[in-house]
């Protein structure tokens, strides 16, 4: 049987449910994501960039592959709460003073040279 969901190894191969995702990338396609990302890679590399990649996209797919159907998001995975502080000013206002030596100001708000005609 075979995934019917488009992944990222669609490309190059056909993966069978349930069988080892390992999988080859060929030179051109490792030189083709090398461009893609702007990056000059040595020939003696192609082949472990090829091997990192296809761990890293094993990888995506075994998570892919896990039912999250009744998992609850969450914004974090330890379930914790922000320590939040009090919203009060601990500062004395002291917006006249600031404004007092500003180059130009109008109802409490600074003047600024026109920027965009």
């Amino acid at each position: 049987m075979y995934s019917t969901k488009s992944t990222v190894y669609d490309e190059y191969y056909r993966l069978p449910i349930g069988e080892s995702l390992e999988m080859k990338f060929s030179r051109e396609a490792i030189l083709k994501i090398a461009h893609l990302a702007r990056l000059e890679i040595k020939d003696e590399m192609i082949e472990t960039y090829a091997r990192e990649l296809s761990r890293i996209l094993d990888l995506v797919e075994q998570m892919n592959s896990v039912d999250t159907a009744d998992v609850v998001p969450m914004a974090h995975p330890q379930d914790a709460t922000l320590r939040l502080r009090s919203d009060a000013a601990d500062e004395p206002d002291q917006r006249d003073h600031f404004q007092a030596i500003a180059p130009a100001t109008e109802a409490g708000l600074y003047l600024v040279p026109q920027v965009i005609e």
